[in-house]
Formats: structure tokens, C-alpha cells, sequence
């Protein structure tokens, strides 16, 4: 819903405001911001403010009521000399900053009230004029899910104190103005959940351009709110935000590949309802213009669209990207653009089946997009608030009564710097074929925080990101997105000790295994990377968890009624991924789940130094281990039940099991042999494989992992640049969680594994199963591990 924008004449010093304007006014004719400027991102060590309030105040716009609605904040100042000048700054929701009209930065870095992410700015400017500007956005509920907000306002605070008269906000003299021209729109595909938030549209003829370098008029005194804090507040209140200093580098901001035009075809309308329904044909493709819009595409060479024309191009980008598109425009009053994007092209119209994802003829295109209505106005640059994601473009575009000039179009890929420094290759190419699509899937699903998809939720859960962090650990030494993830989880915990199953979020979800899995995401970093005192900053985290699931343990000592959902798993027979008993009964998983995490907070306290917490907690695994072999062993099948009533067996039973460490070894032995060879056990799908995988490792069966590896073969032979959430029909073509084979190629079949706290130790311990040789090299913080093994003729059996 658009808020009105309030007149200014209802202010009571409207007086003053015309008499600054009219100065502000004469000043820009005399005198215009001088362009030698540089800006850059830093990443600071320590808050400058650790403990303090800060000097300078947030500040928010006058003229807004409630969200949604986009503002600007100016500041204009004179150098004497030329100055580098740090400075802080910081928004709720989003910001941009501009200096001197040219965008440096973005921000804030996504956290939670309680962990409010500033940036660090160095400025180089020269003597003169400069103008400050910030874009800062404030959705509400039409944000992403994953946007959480305290109260709408903009900060920016100089490092040094003779320029925070001259810069800070709540002090210098800083102007707001509302953006108008801006609404929002549902981005929702069909039934598919999505939590991305609203999409943008901008009406040109209402939009304020050039407002990035602090032109136009409407701007007035920005209304100063309360100082900015890194600590607590007197009598022990809280600040609206919490300030910390970023923690990542800047996303990465470079050109992406334009990809191939499709097709261009000519449409009877561009209702967006309408269009799902019209499948494309590629014998309405009207060749004679493709060439055209190619060129446009890849060359910027302008295209001018003829009055009363409306056109659907569909463009390939032939892999799968997060970016930010925007399109430049010229004339044409009243012409009407979207950009849509796509992860693929549906069967049907209901968007449930999308088939090979490299074929578009007769198939359904729903896109999520952003729409502009273009002013007439030169060189007129339109662009979203928040990137987007997936492989296929859609320009849609209606003209007026004036021909449109498409004068330019920019993709600009966004993501976390991540690059992968370790390497794998094997005899067996499809393993190979994979390693692209499952980094560029682990890339996609990064960025502030990490995400299960960037399609529909952008969310971070703790059952996907353990699987990021430990695929992160092996294919680079920047650990410092995994480390965010542990922290802001343990930040979320609630009262009861669990952590959020999704964080930062405006909802509030418990997934009480998830928590669990919490437990060994601290394990594993301490395993992989060590620091102590990070670890044992998380110890309390860990024994909270711990403690709730011992407060759940029923008279016969077996986890039963947590709260909220207790998902472990995408079985299509489970209802909503609770396994059999999970939601009222004792489920046999998490029981074994439990006791999985038990042995590893065991193993964590030894390593903080609390070997009476470490006795406990190994107690409390072996008393556990022994009532659920007491409880879910059936003497009649040799395999662990998932329900007391001993009717359903499953993968994750018999995995998690094998995982406890607790297993007597022929009990164990035995075990695997049968998880192998029991087709009639329920399957793990995609994402618990992991932990199937992890339990073939562990009693050397990685043959039966190998063969599993189907689902990911089958991935690759269907046209898709990165990994599905689900066996076919899947509804996000990304997801994070379906990443960890690779991890499986170095920790399983390469056998490299830390053997010690922070990995000051190593064991290699190499599978072959079906294959003949195997080759790679896994980072470490100290260098590099590199393996080379090659079966002969007499490892074979031959002579």
C-alpha cells in the first residue's frame, strides 16, 4: 500500500524549511560537488564504540508514516583541504550510499536487533563541495521474511571527531526526503512458499531522478531520533539497535554474462496472470528482431521500440545467477517494462513440472519481476531495491503513444566472495560433473548470511547451513560466514534454551532437532578451525540445548513431546517431514539424533576444559544408547525401528545409529551390512542423505555411497546449473543442503579428516569403492593437503 506523502505546509516551521531550501537552491546554482572521489569498504578489527554510546543519533524522514516506503538523507559540506575520512554507517531496513552521486556501498549487513551490523567507509575526498546521499528502504511485512527491523531510520557516525560536526547525522545538517513513485507487488509463484518479500515497481513520471547527488527539491531537516549504541542503555535498557561492526567483506558486485536471447515474440497483453497461461512457442519467435535484441543485450547498442508495441523476449542466461538487472531508457512516456526472472520454464500451469530445464518450447513461464513505467525522460536508469535470482529472463515491454529507446542493460552479479581453492577429480567423470553445479548452487545460496534457496526464501536454517559451513570448510580457508551463522543461532535461542530452526527472521520458528544440529555445528567448527575462545562462547548455547532435550525425556528416559515441528526429513509417506511418532510419541531418530549430539557435546566440553561436564554428558549418551537398543532394536529384522511399536524402519535410524558412536562393534557391523543391502528400509531423500553418506564413510561402505550418487547423476542429465531441493518434482532448482557429496569427495572418499581440535592433526583414510583413482587437494589454515592414489593390477587382484 503507498502512504501518502504529508504536505509540508502541515509542519509547523514551514517557514524555516523554504528558507533553507531557497539557500540550498542557491547554493547548487553556484556551486556544483566536486567528482574526485574515492570510496571503499573496509572491515574494522574491533567497535570503535565497544561499550559506549555513540556520538552521532539515528535519523529518520518527517514525511513517512507507516512502511512500506523509500527515503533519502542528504548531507552537503565544504573541504578545505583534501581528507581521508572513515566513517561508519548503518540503516534500518536497507541503505545505499552515494558520494558525490556514485554508489559505494550497500548495506546493512542482515542481522537481528540484537546484532545490528554497521559498515566501515573509507572516503578520499578532495578540497570543495561534496554531497553525501543515502537510499534507505523500510518494507515492514512486505520485506523478505529473513528482514527483521526495530525501527526505520539512517546513522552514520565519522571515526574521527572533527568530522562528526561536519558529517554525523543528528548533528551535521542532514535532510530527508521521501521517494515516491515507488509501490509494491506480491512475488509469490503459484502455491510455492516463498518469503522473499515484495517486488518493486517504479513510476517514472513520479520518481525523483538525480536525487543520488542531492538534487530536487522536497528535501527537509531530518528528525533526530536516539544516539546510536554499542552497549546498554542506563538502568539497564536495551537499544533499538544493537551496533556491531560488519563482519563479512562486501558482496561481490561484478557484470554478469548476458546470456542468449531465446525468443522475442509479439504478445496480446502483458498481465502478468495472463502470461503464465500462454505457453511460449518458438514458432511465433520473431527472428528478424532477435538479432536486434541481442545486440542490445551483449553490445548496449540501443533499440527503439515502435509506438503501440508490446514484445516478450526471453533471455538464457545459461547459468544460474544472483543479480541486480537494471535497464536504462530514453522517450517513450507511458511505456511499461518488466524484468521477470525464473529458475526454469513449467510443464503445465499449475508450475509444478518443469521437465528439461534447457528446453522453453510449449512450456509456461512464471517469473518473479519487477515493473517501471518509463517518464519520456533521457537516460532514465531503472533498477530493483533487492537482486533477484535463477537462469531465465523475461523483458516484457508496451509502448504508447511515443516509440521507446532502450539505451542500456546491466546485470550485476551479488553474492558472497566465495571461491573455491580445493580441488577433486576421479576416474568416474559424472563425479566431476558435479563439483560445478554444487559449488555454483553453494554460491548462490550465500551471501549475508547463508540460505537455503535465493528463489523463493532466502532464509538461513540451521539444518541447511551446517551442511554450507562444512562444505565451506573444505573448499576454503574464509570461515568467517559459518562463524556469523553459529553466532547470530545462538542469539536467537528463546527461553526454553532452543535455538530458532531459521535466523534472522520476523517469524518465529522452532524446529527442536534443528537445534541439535546446532549442537554439532559447534563440534564442527571446533574440529575444523579450533579457536578456543570462540567455542567456548557457544559452550552455554550447547548445554542449553542439551538440557531441554534432557527436560523432555519421558519416565522410561526417551525424548518424546518437544515443541513446535520436528522435521527431520522430505519422506514423501511422512506428513510434513515428522517422522513416524516424532510429533506425539518417541521417535527412534531424533532419539538417535539426541544421542548423536550428546557424544559431540561431550567431546566439545574436553576441548573447552570442563572434563566434569564431559563425563556428564557421555553418561547421559551411553544410559540413552542402551535404552534405545532396549527399546527400538527388532531381533527379528537386526535393525533399529523408528516407532516403539517397531512397524517402520528407516535409512535415518539405522544411520544416526551407526553416527552415536555408542554401538557395540558387532552390533555395528552387522548394522551397516544390513543398511546396505534392506531395500525395503525408507529412504532418505536429498537433503538427510548427508547423514546416510556420513554413516557409509564411517563403516567403510563407500561403494554404497557411490551408488547413491544417482539423484545427483540424474540432476546433471536435466539441463540444471546447480542442485535440486527434492527428487523431481522439486520446487526450488537451488538449494544449499543438496551440496554435501562434494564434501563426501575429500572427508570420504579423498578420507582427509581432522583427527584433533582445529585441525592441528590429520587422518587420511581413502574408499576407492568402484573407482580406480582418485586425486585432490583440501585447504588447511597452515597450507595444503594433497592426495594422489591409483589402484594397480594388484590391488586389483591381478598379477
Amino acid at each position: 500500500m503507498s502512504v501518502p506523502h504529508r504536505n509540508p505546509s502541515d509542519t509547523p516551521n514551514q517557514q524555516a524549511i523554504k528558507k533553507r531550501n531557497t539557500q540550498e537552491s542557491a547554493r547548487q546554482a553556484n556551486a556544483q560537488p566536486v567528482t574526485q572521489v574515492t570510496g571503499s569498504r573496509v572491515l574494522i578489527d574491533s567497535d570503535p564504540y565497544s561499550g559506549a554510546t555513540w556520538p552521532c543519533s539515528w535519523v529518520c524522514c518527517a514525511n513517512v508514516d507507516r512502511p512500506p516506503f523509500v527515503t533519502a538523507y542528504r548531507v552537503r559540506f565544504t573541504l578545505s583541504h583534501a581528507a581521508r575520512i572513515r566513517c561508519h554507517v548503518s540503516a534500518d531496513e536497507r541503505y545505499e550510499l552515494f558520494v558525490d552521486g556514485q554508489r559505494i556501498g550497500r548495506g546493512s549487513e542482515r542481522g537481528d536487533p540484537m546484532a545490528w551490523y554497521f559498515e566501515t567507509y573509507d572516503l578520499a575526498l578532495a578540497e570543495g563541495l561534496h554531497v553525501v546521499v543515502a537510499r534507505v528502504w523500510c518494507l515492514g511485512q512486505q520485506a523478505p521474511v529473513a528482514q527483521m527491523s526495530s525501527r526505520a531510520g539512517f546513522l552514520l557516525c565519522p571515526h574521527d571527531a572533527e568530522y562528526v560536526a561536519l558529517l554525523g547525522t543528528g548533528v551535521a545538517d542532514w535532510d530527508a526526503k521521501r521517494l515516491d513513485g515507488y509501490s509494491f507487488v506480491d512475488s509469490s509463484i503459484g502455491k510455492a512458499y516463498s518469503a522473499i518479500g515484495a517486488r518493486v515497481q517504479i513510476d517514472g513520471t513520479r520518481f525523483p531522478w538525480g536525487f543520488e547527488t542531492g538534487s530536487g527539491p522536497d528535501w527537509y531537516p531530518a528528525q533526530m531520533l536516539t544516539r546510536g549504541s554499542s552497549t546498554w542503555l542506563p538502568f539497564g535498557l536495551s537499544p533499538t539497535h544493537f551496533l556491531k561492526p560488519a563482519t563479512l567483506p562486501p558482496m561481490l558486485d561484478k557484470p554478469c554474462a548476458a546470456g542468449t536471447v531465446r525468443i522475442v515474440s509479439d504478445v496480446a497483453t502483458i498481465d502478468v496472470d495472463a502470461l503464465r497461461t500462454m505457453p511460449i512457442h518458438l514458432q511465433a519467435d520473431l527472428v528478424t528482431e532477435r538479432e536486434a535484441w541481442q545486440a542490445f543485450i551483449h553490445f548496449q547498442k540501443p533499440l527503439v521500440i515502435p509506438p503501440h508495441t508490446r514484445r516478450r523476449v526471453l533471455l538464457d542466461l545459461e547459468d544460474y545467477f544472483c543479480a541486480y538487472a537494471s535497464v536504462t531508457t530514453s522517450n517513450g512516456a507511458g511505456s511499461c517494462i518488466r524484468i521477470g526472472w525464473a529458475e526454469a520454464l513449467f510443464l503445465d500451469t499449475d508450475l509444478q513440472h518443469k521437465g528439461h530445464r534447457n528446453e522453453i518450447d510449449a512450456k509456461h513461464l512464471a517469473t518473479i519481476a519487477d515493473d517501471y513505467v518509463a517518464d519520456g525522460g533521457q537516460d532514465r536508469r531503472f533498477e530493483p531495491l533487492w537482486w533477484n535470482a535463477g537462469r531465465y529472463l523475461e523483458l516484457v515491454l508496451q509502448t504508447a503513444d511515443d516509440s521507446l529507446t532502450l539505451v542500456g542493460f546491466d546485470l550485476r552479479e551479488t553474492r558472497y566472495p566465495l571461491e573455491p581453492e580445493s580441488t577433486f577429480t576421479a576416474d568416474d567423470s559424472r563425479l566431476v560433473a558435479m563439483i560445478d553445479p554444487a559449488i555454483r548452487t553453494l554460491q548462490m545460496c550465500s551471501h549475508e548470511t547463508f540460505m537455503d534457496c535465493p528463489y523463493y526464501e532466502q532464509l538461513m536454517y540451521v539444518g541447511d547451513a551446517r551442511i554450507e559451513a562444512l562444505l565451506t570448510y573444505v573448499l576454503t580457508r574464509d570461515d568467517r560466514l559459518a562463524r556469523k551463522a553459529l553466532q547470530l543461532f545462538d542469539g536467537s535461542r528463546l527461553a526454553s534454551g532452543l535455538t530458532r530452526a531459521r535466523h534472522p527472521s520476523r517469524d518465529v520458528q522452532v524446529i527442536a532437532p534443528f537445534s541439535l544440529w546446532w549442537v554439532c555445528m559447534v563440534y564442527d567448527y571446533a574440529l575444523w578451525r579450533g579457536d578456543p575462545t570462540f567455542v567456548c562462547g557457544l559452550m552455554p548455547g550447547v548445554r542449553a540445548v542439551i538440557d531441554y532435550f534432557c527436560m523432555c525425556l519421558s519416565a522410561e528416559g526417551l525424548v518424546q513431546a518437544l515443541e513446535g515441528w520436528t522435521f527431520a526429513d522430505w519422506v514423501p509417506d511422512w506428513r510434513n517431514g515428522i517422522p513416524p511418532d516424532g510429533d506425539v510419541g518417541n521417535s527412534g531418530i531424533i532419539n538417535w539424533q539426541f544421542a548423536l549430539a550428546l557424544n559431540y557435546a561431550a567431546q566439545l566440553e574436553i576441548w573447552a576444559g570442563q572434563p566434569e561436564l564431559a563425563a556428564r554428558a557421555k553418561r547421559q549418551a551411553d544410559a540413552l544408547t542402551r535404552r534405545l537398543t532396549t527399546h527400538f532394536w527388532s531381533t527379528d529384522h537386526g535393525l533399529f525401528t523408528d516407532n516403539l511399536s517397531k512397524s517402520q524402519f528407516s535409512e535415518h535410524s539405522q544411520a544416526l545409529a551407526l553416527l552415536s558412536g555408542g554401538l557395540a562393534p558387532h552390533i555395528q557391523r552387522d548394522l551397516a551390512e544390513r543398511l546396505c543391502n534392506t531395500p525395503t528400509l525408507t529412504q532418505t531423500t536429498a537433503y538427510f542423505t548427508h547423514y546416510l553418506f556420513e554413516a557409509y564413510a564411517a563403516t567403510d561402505h563407500i561403494e554404497s555411497l557411490l551408488q547413491r550418487l544417482h539423484l545427483w547423476f540424474d540432476m546433471s542429465g536435466s539441463g540444471l546449473k546447480t542442485l535440486l531441493e527434492l527428487p523431481e518434482p522439486s520446487r526450488s532448482d537451488c538449494h544449499a543442503w543438496s551440496t554435501h557429496p562434494v564434501y563426501h569427495y575429500f572427508t570420504s572418499i579423498l578420507g582427509i579428516r581432522p583427527s584433533s581440535m582445529g585441525f592441528t592433526s590429520v587422518i587420511i583414510r581413502p574408499q576407492f569403492g568402484t573407482l580406480h583413482s582418485i586425486e585432490g587437494s583440501l585447504v588447511h589454515t597452515s597450507g595444503t593437503i594433497q592426495v594422489y592414489l591409483e589402484l594397480t593390477k594388484n590391488d586389483l587382484g591381478g598379477t
